[in-house]
Parts: C-alpha cells; sequence; structure tokens
C-alpha cells in the first residue's frame, strides 16, 4: 500500500529515474501477497527475496544477505524503504554500509515503547537515512530530538491515504459485504494480531468475551491473522469462538475487500497501526487496543481512541458510537492523495 502509489509518482520521471522493486519475502504467504500486488496494479517484483519466516535475529539477517547481493549487482544511488518492519531495517542497513543514500518512507513516528519490534526498526533506520519522509507533525518533532538536520527531513503528507484514496471507489465494488450478508454501517469490523493481545490466553480470551458482548447488538466481522488463529487453536478455544453468535471470521482479506469493509463498518476494533491511518481518513471511529501509538495524529485531531489494556472501556464506547455518539475528527494536514508525488519530485531533483 505504501510502495504502489510510489511506484506510480515515478511514472512521470521514467525518462531519468529508473526504479527498481524488491519483494524480501517477509511477508511470505505467496497466495496474499499475489492478491495485493493484483488489487494494487503493481508489477512483479524485480526481485523476489523469498527469506520467509523466522526469529527476528534470523529474518532480519537473511534478508541482508540477500539484499547486498542484489546492491552489488544493480549499483543503485537509492534505496527506499517504507514503514518500520524487519525488511525495512535490513535493507537500511545494507545501503548505508555499501554507501549507497537511504530514503526511509513514514520516517519519525516514535510509540516511546522499546519493547515494540517495531520502535526499535524505526530508530536504527532513522538514524541512517538520508532523505526522512515525514506523514504527520509528530514525526519532525522526533526527528529534531534525535538530532536529525533539518535538511533531511520532508514533511510530505501519507502514502497509505494516496492509496486509500486511489483505489476507494474501485473498492466499494467489491462484492464480499454482499457475501457476508453485511448492511452498510451495521457492523463491527475487527483486527487483532499483536503478540501482546493475542499470545496470553487470558487476554485473547478477554477479548473475545468483549465481542460476545458486542455481538449482542451488532455483527462482528473479523478477517483473522494467521498468528490470531493459531493462538485459538494452542489455546483449544475453538469451540467457545464458534458459539459466538454474530460473529463472522473470515480469512485474511486483500486489500480493496478489506478496505470495501473498512469504508462501510460502524466502528474498527484494531491493533494494527496503519488501520489508526485509515479509519481517521475515512471518518470511521476506531477503537485501538494498545497501550500506545507511533501515530498520535490519529487521536489528536481524527477519530482514534487508544483503549490500552482497558478491555471493559471497549464495550461502552462502542455502544457509544452505536448509539450515535462517535467521536468526530478531521482529516490530517497533507493527508491528500498526492504524497507519494512529492516524495518522488525530491528523489528526482536529488540524484
Amino acid at each position: 500500500m505504501k510502495v504502489a502509489p510510489i511506484h506510480r509518482a515515478f511514472q512521470k520521471y521514467k525518462d531519468s529515474v529508473q526504479h527498481f522493486i524488491v519483494h524480501t519475502g517477509q511477508h511470505y504467504d505467496q497466495a496474499m501477497s499475489k492478491v495485493f500486488f493484483e488489487d494494487l496494479e503493481l508489477p512483479n517484483p524485480n526481485v523476489y527475496l523469498g527469506v520467509g519466516s523466522g526469529s527476528h535475529a534470523q529474518q532480519t539477517a537473511k534478508i541482508m544477505v540477500e539484499f547486498e547481493k542484489v546492491i552489488e549487482e544493480q549499483r543503485p544511488d537509492l534505496v527506499l524503504v517504507v514503514g518500520d518492519v524487519n525488511s525495512t531495517l535490513a535493507c537500511s542497513l545494507v545501503g548505508a554500509k555499501m554507501g549507497v543514500r537511504v530514503a526511509h518512507v513514514e520516517a519519525g513516528l516514535r510509540s516511546f515503547d522499546r519493547t515494540m519490534p517495531e520502535e526499535i526498526n524505526r530508530l536504527a533506520t532513522d538514524a541512517v537515512a538520508d532523505f526522512l519522509f515525514v506523514s504527520e507533525p509528530s514525526g519532525v518533532k522526533n526527528l529534531k530530538h534525535e538530532g536529525i538536520s533539518d535538511e533531511k527531513i520532508f514533511f510530505v503528507g501519507n502514502v497509505m491515504i494516496d492509496s486509500l484514496v486511489h483505489y476507494r471507489q474501485k473498492a466499494k465494488r467489491s462484492e464480499v459485504p454482499k457475501t457476508l450478508g453485511l448492511k452498510p454501517h451495521q457492523y463491527i469490523l475487527v483486527t487483532i494480531h499483536r503478540p501482546s493481545n493475542v499470545d496470553q490466553k487470558l487476554s485473547l480470551q478477554r477479548i473475545f468475551s468483549v465481542l460476545q458482548r458486542l455481538s449482542e447488538r451488532l455483527t462482528v466481522v473479523f478477517p483473522i491473522h494467521p498468528r490470531t488463529r493459531k493462538m485459538i487453536g494452542q489455546f483449544g478455544m475453538e469451540e467457545s469462538v464458534r458459539a459466538i453468535p454474530n460473529l463472522i471470521l473470515t480469512d485474511p482479506l486483500g486489500y480493496l475487500d478489506f478496505l470495501s469493509l473498512m469504508d462501510s463498518a460502524t466502528v474498527l476494533i484494531t491493533d494494527s497501526g496503519g488501520i489508526q491511518e485509515e479509519t481517521t481518513y475515512l471518518q470511521v471511529p476506531c477503537l485501538t487496543l494498545r497501550e500506545n501509538t507511533e501515530r498520535p495524529i490519529t487521536v489528536e485531531v481524527g477519530t482514534n481512541q487508544l483503549c490500552g489494556g482497558d478491555l471493559e472501556s471497549v464495550v461502552p464506547k462502542c455502544f457509544d458510537v452505536i448509539d450515535g455518539n462517535a467521536k468526530r475528527g478531521t482529516v490530517p494536514e497533507l493527508w491528500d492523495g498526492h504524497a507519494a508525488e512529492r516524495i518522488t519530485e525530491i528523489i528526482a531533483s536529488r540524484i
């Protein structure tokens, strides 16, 4: 979702800038990967590293070893990385150590929680990057506080919103809501996968207890992450989960299908970072099951509310939304669908 708008925006500069797409294979579900490339109209990657799963150290190391070979062969002028996953960190470190400039899209975001692996990835990537493309004002403040020079920092907006704006109408043609028997604004959409929420039996049981109470008011739709599904099985919870009325569990969905569901949901319950941003743009209320967020703008001006570990607060907050008392928000500055154009203009003028 972050690479697709940048790929499109680079078409304007195809006579002067060649770009080369590397898929590390960190997100290794081939079926899902194929769906996302098709949904986002991306070309097949120039290189697929196929690193697969593993511990953080194993996965990061595999990517570094394989990506180093790509750098040696291609000799690029710039390595552009997005987000905060292990691929982001690994490719940034390889680029920086091999003397290639690094650009980080979505730089400066901070949860200030170093128990999150993503926070370490963000900090290390920004420390070695030469171009830091920031999506919200907090990112600029954080980078300056960390001693990053002003000439490296560019407040450009949010490429995730570029994708949302570009594909929103296309997503409305999805058949998934009809297939699931859903009526617009008459269901709750859920995505939960972070270890802090799903890797402990008691925590996962409490989450499904909340969903059961919510299902008494509205249908609950839960496209279930492989990690969450695995833990349900490991904890022997399959039967109790299946018994919840009005709970629809689906396999993970492609980008367009999920966007369609998100756009017409009454409220989102999530622990995902990107969904906090997308719901803010869509003006859909969002309850985030985390103690903190690296995207504070979604709380400050958007529709997001942090629930932390207080799962009991989720039910009344959801009922407030259902009863017409939802938190109202506004769209943050530069979340206008043109962030990728600003990024590629800066890159094209400087390499």
